[in-house]
């Protein structure tokens, strides 16, 4: 198995961003500018938010976030995966998969009982992924209401 870190980080941590600006190149390939949903890092509530950085043989290699949402589903507190992202050259290894199990489990010792997510239409490996761990379609919320580009997955979280 693939010798992985996860490491949590401040929302300034430059590797992070340097991921995060890898996504986003990604991402402008495949959709218009006005359908990439970013995260607004001046924003103070981006403070809430917990981001994961991996680490392969110390390199990063993979990132993601979890933001709490302002309702409740299922009278249960939820959190948003954001900027979920691996290096083309690191894909394949696990990590993504390893990646999102860590996530969870921070979201469950946070108290949040579900995660949702939005992807996009032009990611079928992204969506196979996330249907794979147990990810189930859902309404799209929140800014995604009304994009055509856009498809939102949830999961409850087992407890414990």
């Amino acid at each position: 198995m693939t010798e992985v870190e996860f490491v949590v980080v401040e929302p300034d941590n430059r590797n992070l961003r340097e991921l995060i600006a890898r996504l986003d190149e990604e991402l402008l390939a495949r959709y218009p500018h006005e359908t990439i949903y970013v995260v607004d890092f001046d924003d103070p509530k981006v403070k809430e938010m917990t981001f994961v950085v991996a680490y392969l043989h110390g390199t990063a290699v993979a990132c993601g976030g979890l933001r709490p949402l302002d309702y409740m589903s299922l009278n249960s507190p939820s959190m948003e995966l954001k900027r979920f992202y691996v290096d083309s050259g690191c894909r394949k290894l696990g990590i993504a998969t390893r990646m999102l199990l860590f996530l969870e489990e921070k979201a469950i010792a946070a108290g949040y009982g579900e995660i949702r997510l939005e992807t996009g239409i032009k990611q079928p490996e992204a969506i196979g992924l996330y249907v794979k761990h147990g990810y189930r379609p859902i309404e799209l919320f929140g800014p995604y209401v009304g994009d055509p580009d856009s498809l939102c997955y949830g999961k409850i979280l087992k407890q414990g």
